[in-house]
């Protein structure tokens, strides 16, 4: 077996590594770090028989291969892709918790025999394991393993590399899916202009990815999600995702051609192509029909929704706030069904995601503006509006009040945070959702039990 070191662009040593556009040769590993299993040390093989997990102890290696197949399912859902895999993924582990820290925790060199290629994905235990790095580094070998699958073994004529922005993007559509990734991230980039050109980010390397502060990179995990959630939104996006995902890793020219390769639909300019790609950032950033509104958040949406519509002398609409109300009123019938259609409608949006309480605040102002429209007997419009503003201003203080005791209660009485009641949540969401379903040994115990107990 032949080693390939830094053939995807990390050598095989913890160290810093810069990348570089053909393949250099690279020191030999240091014997503490074995390119390969220790002879007769113990093996643990993931249930797809893929990923080969040696060194540590056995409770560690079993939650590492359970890691392994969990997001090799997610990555294969992505493109609706059965298991076809020919490149087995060895996953080493090297020293042990309290080690003395390496530059690099986690390292990829690629071997070739006879019997094909191998990958080894070098894991040092000194500050335990990062899941999500550790994620992120298992859904990269995937996608190197997808370019392997077509290649003859042998010494590569040009070095393997997969972008940061591949493998964030993976990773946000995954988390998208399962209902964990934050709408107000894609609002929040959006609303700052992006911050990413498309090239730059298509372009960034793993240094410059690495070096950036932690708003940067979830800036840009976003947007690389965005890009990659409306690839898979194209006609044919799963056919044509599966494609691209096989020669992403071994294509070397600019990333905007082999996408509008694979992806037809995006034969645009390179600005119509940025402008695209803002306006499914704007999509994303969209709030849910069934999403649930703070109480400031409600606020802002009411006052805006509360407005009258008045026509000029031009018969231009233009927008009046509520408390012009006596204005409209002394206009005929058809000018008052006119002036608060506009509210009356924005107020039945808001009441899908108004913050619960608020509900009954939003038939009041049904009702108010019905007697705008026709005046029933016996209603005090101006007295009903002032007591709707004192109900609203009443329950913004309660609200912040709530607030500002949760966190003083944290602050003074909580000494530390467990974590207990976040586990809880996401426990409860997972449940709801459906638990992913495992073709393990395990996981067919366990339900055949499940049934036992039931009965």
């Amino acid at each position: 077996m032949k080693c390939l070191w830094a053939i995807i662009g990390l050598p095989l040593c913890f160290c810093d590594a810069q990348e570089s556009a053909v393949p250099a040769p690279a020191a030999p590993p240091v014997a503490e770090f074995p390119d390969r299993p220790v002879e007769g040390q113990a093996i643990t093989t993931s249930s797809s028989r893929q990923f080969r997990i040696s060194g540590a102890e056995p409770k560690l290696r079993g939650t590492i291969a359970f890691l392994a197949e969990d997001a090799k399912t997610d990555f294969l859902g992505l493109s609706q892709e059965k298991d076809a895999w020919k490149v087995p993924v060895s996953i080493i582990l090297h020293g042990q918790q309290g080690d003395p820290i390496p530059k690099r925790t986690i390292v990829i060199d690629l071997q070739w025999g006879e019997d094909g290629f191998k990958m080894n994905l070098h894991v040092h235990l000194a500050q335990g394991i990062d899941h999500k790095r550790l994620r992120s580094a298992i859904l990269s070998s995937l996608v190197y393993e997808k370019s392997l699958r077509t290649i003859k073994p042998g010494p590569l004529e040009e070095r393997l590399l997969v972008r940061p922005w591949l493998v964030e993007g993976l990773s946000e559509v995954i988390e998208w899916r399962r209902g964990k990734s934050d709408r107000r991230l894609y609002q929040a980039v959006f609303q700052a202009g992006g911050l990413y050109q498309l090239v730059e980010m298509l372009d960034m390397s793993q240094q410059q990815f690495d070096e950036a502060d932690s708003a940067m990179r979830a800036a840009f995990r976003v947007s690389a999600g965005g890009l990659m959630m409306a690839l898979l939104e194209q006609p044919s996006g799963t056919d044509a995702f599966r494609s691209f995902m096989g020669e992403a890793a071994q294509f070397g020219g600019d990333m905007p051609v082999l996408l509008r390769k694979h992806f037809p639909g995006l034969n645009l300019s390179q600005k119509s192509l940025e402008k695209w790609w803002a306006l499914q950032m704007a999509n994303q950033s969209r709030n849910s029909l069934t999403e649930v509104m703070s109480i400031q958040e409600t606020e802002i949406a009411l006052a805006d929704a509360l407005k009258l519509r008045f026509r000029d002398e031009q018969g231009i609409a233009r927008d009046r706030e509520l408390g012009a109300w006596q204005e409209l009123a002394a206009l005929d019938e058809g000018a008052r069904v006119f002036g608060v259609r506009h509210a009356e409608e924005s107020l039945v949006r808001l009441s899908y995601r108004c913050f619960p309480s608020y509900r009954n605040l939003l038939v009041e102002y049904q009702n108010l503006l019905q007697a705008i429209v026709k005046p029933p007997k016996k209603y005090d419009i101006a007295a009903k509006l002032r007591e709707l503003e004192e109900t609203r201003l009443l329950m913004s203080q309660r609200g912040k009040r709530a607030i500002d005791y949760l966190d003083w209660f944290e602050i003074t009485r909580a000494r530390e945070t467990s974590g207990v009641f976040d586990d809880y949540m996401k426990l409860k969401q997972r449940l709801d959702q459906g638990l992913l379903q495992h073709d393990d040994h395990v996981s067919r115990y366990l339900d055949r039990a499940e049934k036992i107990y039931q009965r």
